[in-house]
Parts: C-alpha cells; sequence; structure tokens
C-alpha cells in the first residue's frame, strides 16, 4: 500500500503497479483518503474543489485493463487534479471558482481531457482558483473563489498560494495526487509553482490545446504541467501536447516546426549534465526585492556554472507594450463565445449577464472584492476593432522580435534565467494581493515557453528560477532546468507551518 505522506514519482507509481505492490485502485484510495485528511480536515488546505465520485470506478477499469495486458500509456493509473476551468464530461461541474456556473456540467471532455484519459490518467477532481483565474477585479486575493474558498499555501499556511492555478500548485506540494494541470495566461502556472515548491511548466501557446478551457486571452492561454519534479512535468507535458486543429485560437501566429507531426517524449532530453556549455542570459533587472531573495539567485547563478553552464551576465530584456488592454478584448471575446456555447440550459450566458449575476449575488461573490476587471471589459468591442488589431501586433512585436528573438540571438543565448517571484505574502483580505516581483511575461507576452523550479528558501518559504526561450524549446528548458534540479536538490515537502 502506499504510505499517506510518500513522495512517490510517476516512474515509482507504475514500477510499483508493473511489479504489484500497488495498484491504481489503492493509489487512488490513498490519495482520496489524503485529500480527506489534510485538504478538508487538518490544515484546510481548500485546494480540491470537487472531487470525482467515479475515480475509483475509473482506477478499478485501468487495474483490469493492465491485468489483461494493456498499459494505455505513462499515466495509466496515475491520479491527476485538473483546474476548475477545464471541462469534463463526467459527473463533475466547470465553474471557475464562480457561483454563477455551480451545477453546469459540460457536455464534452476538453481536448486535454481526452488527452489525459487516452494516457490512462485518474482523473482524481478539480482543483480550486483564483476565481475567473484571477481576472475580475482590483485588490484581488489570489486562491480565492466564491464557490471554493480559500486555497492556503501548505509552507506556512497564513501565507497566500499565488494564482490563478492555486489549487493544482498547493494540491502537488502537499502530495495531493502525482501531477496536475494548471494554466496561465501570465505567471499562473509559474507563480503559484514558485509559491509552493515545485515545478511549473508554461508551454508555447499551441503545443497544448485551448479547446474546452474557459479563456482570458487567445494570444496568451495555455494549460501546463504542474509536478513535484522535472521528470514528473516532462511526463505530463508529453501527454499533454498535440496541435489541435479545432483550438480556435490556432497557435497565436507561432507555426511549429515543420517536424513536429507527434507529441515527443519530452524525458529523453533530461540530461543532468545538461547545462554544461549551455549559454544562459542573467535577467538582472528581476533581482530586486528582499537581500534573501537576492542571495537565494546568486547561489542559483553561482550553481549555473559549477554544473558547467555559461551565464552571460547581464542581459536586458527590453521594455514590453502594455497588454492589459488586449486581454479585455480578448477576455469579453473569448467568455462570451464560451458561454454562449453552453447551451440553453447554462446559467449565464455571456459577459453582461455574469456581472449582473455578480450584482445580484453581491453578498457572496462580491464580498471581499469587486469586478472592476469585467465591467471593463464589456465596454469593449469586437476583435476586428483596429484599435485591437493594433494592440496586438504592438505586443507581438515587442516581446517576439525586438524582445527575446533579438536578446537571444544577439547574445547567442539557448535561455534565459530569472527569479520566478519573490517568497509568498500573507493572505490579506484588505489590501489582496503583494507584488513581490516575477518574470513571467515577456514570455507569456510573446507566447513562448517558461519553466519554473525550487531555487532555495527565504526562511521556510520557497523561491523558484525561471528558465525561458524561444518558441517550441519546451525539450531545451526541460532538459536545462533537469540539470539544474539535480545539482541542487532544493525541493522539500512542506511544512504545514500556522505561520512563521
Amino acid at each position: 500500500m502506499l504510505p499517506p505522506a510518500e513522495e512517490l514519482s510517476i516512474s515509482e507509481l507504475q514500477s510499483g503497479q508493473a511489479t504489484g505492490r500497488f495498484s491504481a485502485v489503492s493509489i487512488t484510495r490513498k490519495y482520496l483518503d489524503r485529500i480527506e485528511k489534510i485538504d478538508r480536515g487538518g490544515p484546510n488546505l481548500r485546494s480540491v474543489i470537487e472531487l470525482n465520485p467515479d475515480a475509483l470506478d475509473i482506477a478499478r477499469a485501468l487495474d483490469r485493463e493492465r491485468k489483461s495486458g494493456r498499459v494505455r500509456g505513462p499515466l495509466h493509473g496515475i491520479p491527476v487534479l485538473i483546474k476548475d476551468n477545464i471541462d469534463t464530461h463526467d459527473r463533475m461541474t466547470c465553474t471557475a471558482g464562480s457561483l454563477a456556473l455551480v451545477g453546469w456540467r459540460p457536455r464534452k471532455d476538453a481536448f486535454l481531457v481526452k488527452k489525459l484519459r487516452d494516457a490512462g490518467a485518474v482523473i482524481l477532481g478539480k482543483t480550486n482558483l483564483s476565481e475567473w483565474a484571477n481576472f475580475r477585479g482590483s485588490r484581488s486575493t489570489s486562491g480565492w473563489s466564491a464557490r471554493g474558498g480559500l486555497t492556503r499555501n501548505p509552507c506556512v499556511l497564513d501565507r497566500n498560494p499565488s494564482g490563478s492555478s492555486s489549487g493544482s500548485a498547493v494540491a502537488v506540494a502537499a502530495n495531493l495526487c502525482a501531477v496536475a494541470v494548471g494554466t496561465e495566461t501570465n505567471g499562473s502556472i509559474v507563480s503559484p509553482s514558485s509559491f509552493c515548491g515545485i515545478v511549473g511548466v508554461k508551454p508555447t501557446v499551441g503545443l497544448v490545446s485551448r479547446a474546452g478551457i474557459i479563456p482570458i486571452a487567445k494570444s496568451q492561454d495555455t494549460a501546463g504541467p504542474m509536478a513535484r519534479s522535472v521528470r514528473d512535468a516532462a511526463i505530463l507535458l508529453g501527454c499533454l501536447a498535440e496541435i489541435d486543429p479545432q483550438d480556435p485560437a490556432g497557435t497565436a501566429g507561432l507555426k511549429p516546426p515543420g517536424d513536429f507531426k507527434t507529441p515527443p517524449d519530452y524525458t529523453r532530453a533530461l540530461d543532468p549534465e545538461g547545462l554544461r556549455g549551455a549559454r544562459i542570459g542573467i535577467a538582472r533587472k528581476y533581482f530586486h526585492g528582499h537581500p534573501a531573495v537576492r542571495a537565494v539567485q546568486e547561489k542559483a547563478v553561482q550553481a549555473l556554472q559549477s554544473a558547467g553552464a555559461i551565464p552571460v551576465d547581464p542581459v536586458e530584456i527590453p521594455k514590453l507594450a502594455n497588454s492589459y488592454e488586449l486581454m479585455l478584448w480578448e477576455f469579453k471575446a473569448g467568455l462570451n463565445d464560451y458561454l454562449s456555447g453552453l447551451g440553453p440550459d447554462a446559467p449565464v450566458k455571456s459577459l453582461k449577464e455574469l456581472i449582473e449575476f455578480n450584482q445580484r449575488n453581491r453578498e457572496e461573490e462580491l464580498r471581499w472584492f469587486g469586478q472592476e476587471i469585467l465591467i471593463e471589459a464589456e465596454t469593449k468591442g469586437p476583435l476586428t476593432d483596429s484599435k485591437y488589431l493594433e494592440t496586438l501586433e504592438a505586443c507581438r512585436k515587442s516581446s517576439r522580435e525586438q524582445g527575446l528573438d533579438s536578446l537571444m540571438q544577439e547574445h547567442r543565448l539557448d535561455a534565459v534565467m530569472a527569479p520566478t517571484t519573490g517568497p509568498a505574502h500573507v493572505t490579506d483580505f484588505v489590501y489582496g494581493d503583494r507584488d513581490t516581483g516575477g518574470s513571467s511575461s515577456p514570455a507569456a507576452m510573446a507566447g513562448y515557453p517558461s519553466i519554473t523550479l525550487p531555487a532555495g528558501f527565504v526562511q521556510e518559504l520557497p523561491v523558484g528560477i525561471s528558465f525561458f526561450g524561444r518558441a517550441w524549446s519546451e525539450a531545451l528548458l526541460l532538459r536545462l532546468a533537469y540539470a539544474f534540479e539535480q545539482a541542487t536538490m532544493h525541493r522539500r515537502p512542506p511544512g504545514f507551518l500556522d505561520t512563521l
């Protein structure tokens, strides 16, 4: 049987199933027991917003398949949690944490959910998130949704988990699942991963289908893996990756390599010597804030050198255009398209109806902060508007050809390294989130990939570093991150401290 607090990898869980030490049922049951014990009781993490009532039945079916000689793929019998803005066609709902969609069940699986099922995953449940992926109002508190309440950071419970993929990060860190899926527009995978001390991958926009995911901005949205190790993140990414012709946003203008036909096995890129000879640009503009954070980052640069990398120090990332207006346009268009497709029985069918619902239910929905962003988005016109098209062009140009592409070509870089965030701030419902610094914007705006992993601690709070680079460079970034991980081994289980 699986010890409830043991942090086993996907490979160890697969090996245990192959030898008969574990079964999909025993693994699933232990994770369900652990969720009951520490997510809904004990520390009361509130990272899981809904459990799949069919999880054990799915696990039993997968055990029968294994006994008959069929193993679906790398995730056969592996419990996975997914963010509550990703559609599943089962007995679970999809609400983005909002009371406006409570009770509504999607009519089909998101493309990536079908990929997970094909790979043999046990969809264990849905994770809590910053409501509407933290695109609702000013002074918001990450990790809170009206439906799910407040997700707590398992490292120090009065600290914030960041967002918007709060529940996915917390569940992985607290060992409530093997791996989880989050989504990001700008920072929503990498920031909570850094705050909670895990690995997070934001892929190139278009590598993982967005079909069936509640949107924010089609030019930046993507789903991605969240895991306790780089290897597990690589395995999960390989199961999620596939260019989807039905993705309504295509690839945000990013054409995949000509030889990209089937999803690669990203684990083949993992090499403990993978940093040797790599030219890594050190983005010093993000080395600010608390002196203890800067000390962690300086040690990270030293670790790169010790592992044989060539730090190019410093490199200057050019100034980015302001993408907020772009996101408002795309949010209105994308959300209206998503909600209008839910069918005649859906509780709300447009952004306008959502705003009205929140006003009618303000005691629950608007208790801590407002919906100024939703109201501002509602004023925007169609995506054919010339101002939108000009803003889109400015954002792409500043982040791509005049941004990362130019920077990496000038310095002949394999990747850029920067601190992901500072340490987690105390949760505050009065003032909302506190800016602890972050480096997610260059890759997010460009639609390019980034990966974060633990780099050290400030007291008991983890701090991550990010590697980011050119479009479709996931294999390279995973190789670099894996080599850094193996050289430093900073990951450690959370302490569940009440406070510092």
